[in-house]
């Protein structure tokens, strides 16, 4: 399967129209979906493999379901500075955001400049990405030293700010995925929670009880004793 015009076809064969009212109730943009479960796309992009050229076509498509497929397909070494921006200004959804992100984006060495950037943007889904991009990191760059996510404790703070739902969601999911990296970065995290806390705004309130909930839990803290011994 090597076309967008065939990938089209396949993503439509499986089509669900009758999901796409639940997805709505998500907070899911459906204005442009197909309503393809994320694990038929998967199936989809490993049939296809990776492919930059064909990505860059599929998310010309519009589609939504064809920009996720275009994540998983595309590589993230031709990966360029203009094409981030691109995607991510187009960022109508959380799970595309999310999606892109964690697909492609964290897999660029640009992501750790690009969360600075997007970070003081004002676009709901641009911001959420940036904070995005820390989880992802946090998650899958195994080789990062801890400084580098401390560093990113003021970008956060400063996130903890935005009353945005989808914003707030990503700032506590960032600072609780780089809680859960070792023991040392969790007690960081905990004590940078507990500053986010004290500070005058609702949705910082929230993002500190909401990360402090879940790493001091018995699971996270079982989990990493274990990892330590």
């Amino acid at each position: 399967m090597g076309s967008v015009n065939e990938i089209l076809e396949e993503l439509k064969s499986k089509a669900r129209p009758d999901q796409l009212e639940g997805m709505a109730k998500f907070g899911i943009s459906v204005e442009k979906r197909l309503g393809v479960r994320v694990p038929e796309l998967r199936k989809l992009a490993q049939t296809t493999g990776k492919d930059h050229n064909l990505a860059l076509k599929l998310w010309n498509t519009g589609f939504d379901d064809a920009h996720i497929v275009a994540s998983m397909i595309a590589e993230p070494d031709k990966l360029t500075g203009q094409q981030m921006e691109e995607w991510v200004s187009e960022f109508n959804s959380w799970d595309v955001c999310d999606q892109v992100c964690m697909n492609l984006f964290d897999k660029s060495p640009m992501a750790w400049r690009k969360v600075r950037e997007w970070s003081k943007r004002e676009e709901e889904f641009v911001k959420r990405a940036a904070f995005t991009l820390i989880a992802c990191l946090a998650w899958h760059d195994k080789g990062a030293e801890d400084s580098n996510f401390t560093d990113f404790f003021p970008v956060i703070r400063e996130g903890a700010k935005d009353q945005r739902n989808y914003v707030k969601k990503a700032v506590s999911w960032a600072l609780r995925h780089i809680g859960k990296r070792n023991p040392e970065l969790n007690q960081a995290a905990i004590e940078e929670a507990k500053l986010i806390g004290e500070m005058d705004y609702s949705s910082a309130r929230w993002v500190a009880k909401d990360v402090i909930k879940e790493l001091e839990s018995e699971t996270v803290q079982k989990r990493l004793a274990q990892e330590g011994t």
